[in-house]
């Protein structure tokens, strides 16, 4: 099994990284192979230069892609299960993150193929983490979280997953009183994994 974690938070202080390093404790009780794309620490750009534009606002297939995009597309290919974990900024993911979506599903693999293009391949199981400071009752009442499911499930995600589900780890301004139940979340993800096979 094949697992990609593409993680979006710039501190190690965080409580964000704090749940990478559950995650990834109880992906390693698997055996499972684990790659991380860590936005941050690879420097990884979120802004699209003009010459990006001109092929993917101009469906112009034919010119290149840059290396960290082919990179993290080879990444993707390799995957049998797709983690997004970052925290909730403004209602939304970072902008490291929105920029991953925009650089690397590039027009004629994620979308817009055609006969010379190599099209993305259908993950198994994308999972969207996000940790947020306001606890989820209140996120849903005010409907940001029905927002969020909504771009990232629908949206980024959309028909390139076979199944796909997120995990809002609200409440995180009170963070002695849902740090238990958060980490016993986490403890499940495998069980969530294994469920593909089948």
């Amino acid at each position: 099994m094949n697992i990609l974690i593409v993680y979006a938070h710039p501190s190690r202080k965080s409580y964000t990284f704090q749940v990478l390093e559950r995650l990834k404790s109880v992906l390693a009780i698997e055996n499972w192979n684990i790659e991380i794309s860590d936005l941050y620490a690879s420097s990884f750009s979120s802004d699209m230069s003009a010459e990006e534009y001109e092929r993917e606002g101009f469906a112009k297939t034919e010119l290149s892609i840059e290396q960290e995009i082919l990179d993290e597309q080879e990444k993707i290919e390799r995957a049998d299960c797709i983690i997004f974990l970052y925290p909730v900024w403004w209602s939304d993911c970072p902008a490291k993150l929105k920029g991953w979506f925009d650089r690397v599903y590039t027009v004629g693999y994620a979308y817009g193929q055609n006969e010379t293009s190599r099209k993305m391949k259908t993950i198994p199981l994308g999972l969207v983490i996000c940790t947020a400071g306001h606890p989820n009752a209140f996120l849903e009442e005010i409907e940001i979280a029905q927002s969020m499911e909504r771009i990232m499930l629908e949206d980024r995600l959309g028909k390139r997953f076979e199944k796909k589900e997120m995990l809002i780890l609200g409440g995180t301004l009170d963070l002695e009183n849902v740090m238990a139940a958060h980490f016993e979340e986490i403890s499940q993800i495998p069980k969530k994994i294994k469920a593909i096979k089948k």
